[in-house]
């Protein structure tokens, strides 16, 4: 049974089902809040206009959600009521817009309707007017280097547009561009902008180039006034040139994109209907986020860019700090980026550099020690069936194992290898780090790989860094690091994200390395590399390694001077010596 109950109100006339102030106003602020424009709009007496209005608020904020309370409903005579509400718009990445606002509930007939003024959506709000949200980025934060240095730092990029229907006589305008711009890059002419053009959608815009602030302010004369020309820009974070750490700052950037983002801003303004903005209603400030910081060395990157770069053959220098394992330099030239990251992953016979740990498993093994006098003949055969020369096949004679490492002595280092377990090679490699895997936030790196060798042939010829040996420059300047500090080191690049390694290798003995590290000396002191004598306490020592067809081969350093190791690598460089005139610029350029 339903029962209808007639309550009569003095003065009104009125059910007492029927929704007053109170429940339109509720009624309202929940359908706006749930995103239903159309239904809020029609609990108004202006349904079209506040539809509109209310879509293109909505529209310009694209809120995650509403919120609003009630904060008063003060009558106002028989037919009116005005309603003190307080808005609270999420915007979505911890962002609120807060304002109070007001606006009448009014009795037309026997219903009660939200009275439509544009004010209601906020007080500032005229009609005809809609409001604009405009995100406030902060700046990214800069890459620095260990010593506070940036690395990578917050730059304007201005980006070269051409729209071809726009520009009248595109072959004119193709042309005055590839003039201005091909002295900055050669892969800019004036056939691959048609060509880009022509790949564009009809009425879109073709990126030209993206230039620097200050490369784009030394062109812009020429370029600016001509026709379908446009331009953009962009802050972003940038190397002190387009190659520079190639290998490694792309990567870290690549890393801390977060991290370094910062939070954003945001403003909120009226616009007329035009666009035009008109009043701020509401701003809050970007917050940048702090800088990241580094293990490498901007002066060491500096002085290993410079060092690769003269040579025409693809050319690489890694460095490691000792006593940290800090990451101090990757640098590549051109010829080798267009090879990939031979820095960190590529794999490549060692050659001679592979004798520092001959020489120290030797030495461990207690059956040398560094004066042992061993025969170096211009070359040896090994098991009957392996003949192995040493370069040119020089022959020394009978010398002491300290020279046979200096004057790198195949011969000398392949017998050593035969009477060796099979895998003591891997051993005293591991023990400096060559085969550790390592999970270095930001970079792939694989040190290299010394397999057991259970054929005697084999493991003479991975004595002396041929056979199926193989390392990176990163590899083997992390043994250098290794023999430098007595332990490996776990690398590390980027602070507060710590390396993981498979395994942390037994440390050699001190008595074997020390030896190793007089070995070192006495490679430059009288050895293969005296050109690096200038330079200071250089230990090292330099290889040469055949691949392929074993017409070719590329030539090695790797070394310490200090606190700093690092290799070098100079890819089909036939000897060491390119190698080791890379390394010589690299030293008489670091501190």
């Amino acid at each position: 049974m339903i029962t209808a109950v007639l309550v009569t109100v003095s003065g009104c006339g009125l059910f007492e089902s029927e929704p007053g102030p109170p429940e339109i106003t509720d009624g309202f602020l929940a359908k706006l809040a749930s995103g239903d424009v159309q239904g809020a709009a029609d609990m108004t007496d202006n349904p079209a206009a506040a539809k509109e209005t209310l879509d293109k608020f909505r529209g310009a904020l694209k809120p995650e959600g509403l919120s609003s309370k009630v904060e008063q409903i003060r009558e106002n005579g028989e037919t009116a009521s005005e309603a003190s509400v307080t808005f609270d718009w999420d915007l979505g990445k911890n962002r609120h817009w807060t304002y109070p606002t007001k606006f009448d509930v009014r009795r037309e007939g026997d219903t009660w309707k939200v009275h439509w003024q544009s004010s209601l959506a906020h007080p500032k709000l005229s009609p005809q007017q809609s409001v604009k949200l405009t995100e406030l980025k902060p700046d990214p934060a800069p890459v620095l280097d260990r010593d506070g240095t940036p690395l990578l730092a917050p730059d304007r990029v201005v980006s070269v547009l051409l729209v071809a229907k726009e520009a009248g006589d595109v072959g004119a305008v193709t042309k005055a561009l590839a003039d201005a711009l091909n002295p900055i890059d050669k892969a800019i002419t004036q056939q691959s902008i048609t060509d880009g053009v022509a790949k564009t959608p009809e009425g879109q815009a073709y990126q030209v180039a993206a230039l620097r602030e200050a490369t784009y302010q030394s062109v812009k004369p020429q370029i600016y006034e001509l026709p379908g020309v446009r331009f953009s820009s962009q802050t972003s974070l940038l190397a002190p040139s387009r190659d520079y750490g190639s290998q490694v700052l792309p990567a870290v950037r690549k890393l801390i994109e977060e991290d370094i983002a910062g939070d954003a801003g945001f403003r909120i303004a009226t616009v007329d209907a035009q666009g035009i903005e008109v009043d701020e209603l509401h701003s809050k400030a970007p917050e940048p986020a702090k800088a990241v910081t580094t293990a490498l060395s901007r002066a060491l990157q500096d002085a290993a860019e410079d060092a690769v770069e003269p040579e025409q053959q693809p050319a690489i220098l890694v460095a490691i700090q000792p006593s940290t394992g800090d990451i101090l330099a990757v640098a590549q030239n051109g010829p080798a980026d267009a090879q990939g990251a031979l820095a960190l992953t590529g794999q490549f016979p060692p050659g001679s550099t592979m004798k520092a740990v001959t020489a120290l498993a030797a030495i461990e093994s207690g059956k040398v020690t560094a004066d042992t006098p061993l025969p170096c003949p211009g070359k040896a055969t090994i098991a009957g069936r392996r003949i192995v020369p040493n370069s040119g096949e020089f022959d020394k004679g009978t010398i002491p194992l300290r020279s046979a490492f200096a004057f790198s002595c195949n011969t000398t280092f392949a017998q050593l290898a035969v009477d060796m377990p099979a895998d003591l090679l891997t051993s005293s490699s591991t023990s400096l780090g060559l085969g550790v895997d390592f999970d270095v936030p930001g970079i792939t790196t694989i040190t290299g790989s010394v397999p057991p060798a259970d054929d005697v042939v084999e493991r003479a010829e991975d004595a002396f860094g041929q056979g199926k040996v193989l390392a990176s420059p990163f590899g083997m300047a992390l043994v250098s690091a290794s023999i430098a500090k007595g332990s490996m080191p776990v690398p590390q690049l980027v602070r507060g994200k710590e390396t993981k390694a498979d395994k942390q290798p037994a440390a050699p003995s001190a008595a074997a390395l020390d030896p190793v590290r007089q070995m070192m000396r006495e490679v430059v002191d009288y050895g293969t590399a005296p050109q690096l004598k200038p330079y200071g306490d250089v230990r090292g020592k330099t290889g040469t390694a055949q691949f392929g067809d074993g017409v070719h081969s590329h030539g090695w350093f790797m070394g310490y001077r200090g606190d700093v190791a690092f290799a070098t690598l100079v890819l089909s460089g036939e000897t060491s010596t390119p190698a080791v005139e890379v390394a010589a610029r690299f030293l008489k350029a670091v501190p």
